[in-house]
């Protein structure tokens, strides 16, 4: 056993759970624990410009690489509350993130002491556990129980909030003889999966929806193996996007509302059997639940019990972390099929595949100002394979997931469910610092890059080389284009003549992006001529590798451009041209029953 104060105890247990980094801002209500980082050396921290900043960082390096846990840190009060949106994204998106706040002496709680705020009861409805630790022994433990939580059943965040007299009281621990807790995944029976697989034998057109939770799981190979197997094609959701590669035979596209494929609607309405595993039926891949059920039977696999038939009720369900059901469907698959017991599903994957190969939208325009779709397609062309792709929301997400390709899992790193602006450029900082070999591409339209675009500072002085995309239009494009609907265009310009621009083709486009990213120790480029893309992403790559730093690629867009979405997932509004590469257009894959 062995004295030390109760900050000394929580770094010493984070280090025996793996932590290696934080992300977080100090503050004099959380110094103790500060003060215990210093002395250890032993967990490198990256300072955030902006609290809420560190929470995300802290969720994209939990997503960049399994098993990894992002840590943010904050003083009491504001700090706290800063990072509730990082909390409600993790906990959305299933994200397991440790929270770490400072907090007034116990004796001044309830005293309306400065910064002295009611974090816990705030942080409950958006975490896994969220409390404030009164008792100086119980830190270790509480610090303990934290990472058994966030990482048993469906993964998620806790927030620990450490009032100053607590950090800096002496308890007895004895580090040496710590273990961490056990975690507890639930799993699926071998009668479970066979009952699965004779409902997936009865249908004719299966299809397997992969969730983000495969991902979770690290049992991505395993999908891929069972949809091999078994030949059933694979429609990715958002979330579970890189689960089988694009160009995989089987992969048959995503289905939804906006960050959708043709070919993955088509081919979703086709189908007769949906088996989803690790997936939450999010409203924007399944539009209408009577038009996305009808006509087919479905098997639920989730990790929480509550999740199924919290949004449909599915014809069967399976409590289980996916991937012990897939080590299961595999061995059930393999077996089966070593006896000459699985049904053939050649012609339906056949089909699936001919309509992945007709079924497009436009991306070759040659516009200017350049249209968004030739972004994407030369991003496709310049970036390596294993490109890790980071993005939040609005059209700019909309559209890379309509035109990107992703061959991985945790390549396409995106926050599914709560897609708060700002969020893409430090979760690129922190998928950077999980992994600063791979090339990190951040994806973001003007206004999520200004809400948090100090956290720049953070990539120049730490060293952490991505290329952020910056697709500019001078508008909250998604915005307006929902604005559709109310025949308006009101409060949602983000153009004005900036008086300090002189180039003709930046009047009216408002802020002046790249001295402002200058200004924050980064390097910029700026492209007004879609012939000019390619070389400036290459030049981009090169220049974060040679000053390790992030680099902004500013591509000026036209300012109105609708991308394709819908009410339905047989409604979708395409507005711009389709690349269908069927010789008799549209009417020869009606004609080809392609579109069934």
């Amino acid at each position: 056993m062995a004295k030390m104060k109760a900050a000394m105890a929580a770094v010493l247990v984070m280090e025996k759970e793996g932590v290696t980094n934080a992300f977080g801002v100090p503050g004099a209500a959380i110094n103790p624990l500060y003060a215990a980082l210093r002395e250890r050396q032993s967990i490198t921290h990256i300072l955030a410009r902006h609290v809420e900043g560190a929470s995300h960082m802290a969720e994209g390096y939990t997503r960049a690489k399994a098993g990894n846990i992002g840590v943010c840190i904050g003083t009491s009060g504001p700090a706290g509350t800063d990072m509730i949106t990082g909390l409600y994204s993790a906990i959305a998106d299933s994200i397991p993130i440790l929270c770490i706040t400072g907090q007034a002496p116990r004796a001044r709680l309830h005293k309306e002491d400065f910064q002295a705020v009611d974090i816990q009861s705030i942080a409950k409805p958006v975490t896994k556990m969220a409390t404030t630790v009164l008792e100086p022994a119980q830190v270790p433990r509480v610090f303990q129980q934290a990472f058994h939580l966030m990482r048993s059943g469906r993964p998620g965040p806790v927030l620990i909030d450490l009032p100053f007299d607590v950090q800096m009281a002496e308890i007895e621990f004895d580090i040496d003889t710590y273990e961490p807790l056990p975690v507890y995944k639930p799993a699926a029976s071998r009668k479970q999966v066979d009952k699965a697989l004779d409902m997936l034998m009865a249908a004719e057109k299966p299809l397997i929806v992969a969730g983000g939770g495969i991902i979770n799981a690290d049992a991505s190979d395993l999908l891929v193996e069972f949809a091999e197997l078994t030949g059933v094609p694979v429609i990715p959701t958002l979330m579970g996007w890189g689960t089988i590669p694009d160009d995989h035979p089987l992969m048959a596209g995503m289905c939804g509302l906006q960050t959708s494929h043709r070919y993955g609607n088509a081919t979703m309405l086709a189908s007769d059997f949906v088996l989803g595993i690790g997936n939450r039926w999010a409203n924007r891949h399944t539009g209408g639940i009577d038009t996305y059920t009808k006509g087919r039977t479905f098997v639920h696999v989730d990790i929480e019990p509550t999740q199924i038939g919290r949004v449909f009720e599915p014809q069967y369900g399976i409590v289980s972390d996916a991937k012990a059901a897939l080590e299961l469907f595999v061995q059930a698959a393999r077996e089966r099929k070593a006896a000459g017991k699985l049904k053939s599903f050649a012609t339906w994957a056949a089909r699936c595949a001919e309509r992945k190969a007709l079924m497009h939208r436009k991306t070759n325009y040659d516009n200017i100002p350049i249209k968004p779709q030739r972004v994407y397609q030369e991003m496709n062309a310049v970036f390596p394979r294993d490109t890790v792709y980071v993005s939040t929301i609005g059209l700019s997400q909309i559209a890379a997931a309509q035109f990107l390709n992703i061959y991985g899992p945790r390549q396409w790193i995106n926050c599914g469910q709560a897609g708060p602006l700002g969020w893409t450029l430090p979760a690129a900082l922190g998928v950077v610092a999980a992994d600063p070999t791979r090339t990190v591409v951040g994806i973001a339209g003007d206004y999520d890059f200004q809400f948090l675009i100090e956290e720049l500072a953070a990539g120049a002085q730490f060293k952490l080389p991505y290329v952020q995309v910056l697709v500019n239009n001078s508008y909250l494009g998604l915005i307006r284009q929902s604005q559709r609907g109310f025949e308006m265009d009101y409060c949602v310009q983000l153009a004005f003549d900036n008086q300090n621009v002189e180039d003709e083709t930046l009047k009216g486009y408002g802020v002046d992006h790249q001295k402002v990213v200058e200004g924050l120790g980064c390097k910029s480029v700026r492209v007004t001529d879609p012939s000019k893309l390619q070389d400036a992403l290459r030049q981009a790559q090169a220049t974060a590798r040679e000053f390790s730093v992030p680099v902004v690629v500013e591509v000026i867009l036209e300012k109105v451009t609708n991308i394709a979405m819908g009410v339905e997932i047989d409604k979708i509004n395409e507005f711009e041209d389709i690349d269908c590469r069927h010789p008799q257009g549209t009417e020869g894959l009606v004609a080809a029953g392609l579109l069934d």
